[in-house]
């Protein structure tokens, strides 16, 4: 499936808002959801990983494209279904201008476009979507084959915001996208302040932090000025928390009130974890997610402590 035939399927996010969710409905609580989060399907990262060569590796994807399809195959069977899938970013491996790049994503559309059409899929930017450093036209090149890089929608009485990690990484070739996503942000944070909403959630690829908001900078995380910044406006909005990939392993602490979810990989693992997918049930009073691999999931499903707090009105 070539990109253009795919794009009214993955073109939900315009405007700064998702489309599927547009409805003013949506900004009402009537009782506890759950979704699913997935990160990293990174298509041709495991060859590259494997011949010790992520700069210009990654001719093949196969086994990416198995796991892929496992995890929607998995996320089709759910009952009761998601409110939606999430994919925290790197959806593909090959850099923007670089090869593979087009026919690592064609693949990943043509999976992804099995995606049960009632489960809105939400694809949020990664390092390697629109580059370590990226540009107007890389970003741009990634609002025309996904969405917005940045933008809100609300579920269930619920505000999630979708971030551009890499601009708060390094937006040296683009400082003025950056600032531009900052403003749009302060004014999402005043938003979720107001307590308008059960409560407020973040998507994002790169982690504020593994493990403590003091860990040392890596390239795994954030600069520690900019996460520091961030949790603060975070935490002081009310922000429950945040969710994201990029280390391929499983990972995550906490700041005051705020949860730091660390999801590892669909694709390739870099740690002891497996491939494998998140559930996250949202329920009145609080954020309760797990970790499965996509083999438990998709033989056993959700598990009933997790089911019984759906049926909690």
């Amino acid at each position: 499936m070539a990109a253009a035939e795919a794009g009214v399927l993955f073109h939900r996010a315009r405007d700064r808002t998702l489309d599927a969710f547009s409805s003013e409905a949506e900004r009402e609580w009537k009782g506890p959801f759950y979704f699913i989060q997935g990160a990293d399907p990174q298509f041709g990262l495991m060859k590259a990983w494997a011949s010790k060569d992520c700069d210009h590796g990654g001719d093949e994807w196969g086994q990416e494209i198995r796991l892929t399809e496992q995890a929607v195959q998995a996320v089709n069977k759910l009952e009761p279904k998601p409110r939606f899938f999430v994919l925290c970013g790197d959806l593909v491996h090959a850099m923007p201008g670089t090869r593979w790049r087009k026919e690592q994503t064609e693949d990943l559309q043509r999976v992804l476009a099995a995606v049960d059409s009632d489960i809105p899929l939400v694809l949020v930017s990664g390092n390697h979507d629109v580059g370590n450093e990226p540009t107007a036209e890389s970003v741009e090149e990634f609002r025309r084959t996904w969405g917005d890089d940045y933008f809100s929608f609300w579920v269930g009485g619920v505000l999630f915001l979708t971030l551009n990690s890499q601009l708060l990484a390094d937006a040296s070739r683009c400082p003025g996208l950056r600032a531009a996503q900052d403003e749009w942000l302060e004014g999402q944070l005043r938003q979720a302040g107001q307590r308008q909403c059960r409560h407020a959630v973040v998507f994002q690829h790169i982690p504020l932090f593994l493990q403590s908001i003091d860990e040392d900078d890596d390239y795994f995380n954030l600069a520690r000025d900019v996460r520091r910044d961030l949790a603060d406006r975070f935490t002081r909005a009310g922000i429950k928390a945040v969710f994201s990939g990029h280390y391929h392993r499983n990972a995550g602490g906490s700041y005051g009130d705020l949860e730091m979810v660390v999801s590892s990989a669909i694709g390739c693992q870099l740690g002891q974890d497996t491939h494998g997918l998140r559930v996250v049930v949202v329920t009145a009073d609080a954020i309760v997610h797990r970790y499965y691999s996509l083999d438990e999931l998709s033989k056993q499903g959700i598990g009933e402590d997790l089911l019984a707090l759906l049926k909690d009105k």
